[in-house]
């Protein structure tokens, strides 16, 4: 067994490094991917570089780069754009994962003779009866399964998570004890190729042109003034919206089509049920209608009690026990029953 170890300058990576390295022969790996568009970013991925190439070299293992950044362009950052274009919220991390860091990448190591890849995520694998089982991560506050739904059985059975079952206080502790250059180095943030937040000059960027302003409207179908362009609002937001109202509004919707962007009180943001697209049953079979578990409508959601349901054309509906606060098209709901992930797709 050969593995290719997905590294990424920081510390969650590096102590993956470390454990594959006792487990079998390995190499590290880094694909160069966010700073496709933004030069001012190329400071920071050669750090990323040198701090992974750092730790590899400690450990002896062979390292490499590889230049993605076109694939990062077309497939993560084109769907970015044109899903926030849609008036939707897209989370590009997941798009990540699929496209990039679990085929691409893989196809990498592949060409150099490695027949497994490891990342650094907070997640497990386990094989049952011939089946591969993705759980959440021991460490709660570092589970990081939700963005991982998208992966296939294929994917699963030569995939490692290392850091499954340790917390992020022992994985700082040993990377401490190894050494290694990044070992209180801080998390990364947001979207790796957004800076500061800005995500609206991304999509200016890639378009070329300014988002066209429009009308805030009830849900009555009232124009209540002018908003600056669909792409600066999200589902469930109310600063910024520089509406003087007595009652504070939020965003119910956004209709991209006829670039209006619908308001409404925040109570009207609640709902009990959510209908979602493409929906990826990871274990390779899906679930029984009425079957009981938890969902989470967005990375930092907590997850909440629901009952799976089936449309008349087979699609997936999650029903929550209680109404749940501005479920968000574009946003990801994922499924679990218990410490294992059912599945998940796309909030339409």
């Amino acid at each position: 067994m050969r593995a290719l170890v997905a590294m990424s300058g920081g510390v969650d990576s590096a102590v993956s490094a470390l454990l594959m390295k006792e487990k079998c022969e390995s190499a590290g790996g880094i694909m160069r991917l966010r700073d496709v568009l933004d030069e001012e970013m190329t400071e920071g991925v050669r750090r990323d570089i040198s701090d992974a190439e750092s730790v590899a070299r400690r450990l002896g293992m062979d390292f490499y780069v590889f230049d993605l950044r076109e694939q990062f362009l077309e497939r993560v950052i084109q769907d970015f754009v044109q899903e926030y274009l849609n008036g939707k919220t897209p989370n590009p991390c997941i798009v990540c994962n699929r496209f990039l860091k679990f085929d691409a990448f893989y196809e990498e190591g592949r060409k150099l003779g490695y027949d497994r890849i490891a990342t650094g995520h907070y997640a497990r694998v386990e094989e049952r009866e011939g089946r591969f089982v993705l759980k959440r991560g021991k460490d709660p506050n570092k589970d990081q399964s939700y963005v991982l739904y998208t992966l296939t059985q294929e994917q699963l059975s030569h995939t490692d998570f290392p850091l499954g079952d340790l917390d992020k206080t022992e994985v700082r502790r040993i990377a401490e004890e190894n050494g290694f250059i990044n070992a209180h180095k801080k998390d990364s943030q947001d979207i790796c190729f957004v800076a500061d937040g800005k995500y609206a000059d991304i999509i200016r960027k890639v378009t070329g042109s300014e988002s066209v302003p429009g009308d805030f409207v009830d849900e009555s179908g009232k124009v209540l003034g002018r908003h600056k362009g669909i792409i600066y609002y999200t589902v469930g937001q109310h600063r910024g919206l520089g509406l003087p109202t007595e009652i504070p509004l939020y965003v119910k919707s956004i209709d991209a089509k006829a670039n209006r962007i619908v308001l409404c009180e925040n109570e009207n943001l609640f709902t009990e049920e959510v209908e979602v697209n493409g929906f990826n049953w990871i274990a390779g079979f899906a679930a029984e209608e009425g079957k009981r578990g938890t969902a989470k409508i967005r990375y930092r959601h907590r997850e909440q009690p629901c009952t799976i349901l089936y449309d008349s054309e087979g699609g997936v509906k999650i029903r929550f026990d209680e109404p749940q606060r501005a479920p968000t098209p574009g946003q990801s709901c994922v499924v679990y029953d218990g410490d294992i992930v059912l599945g998940g797709g796309i909030i339409r």
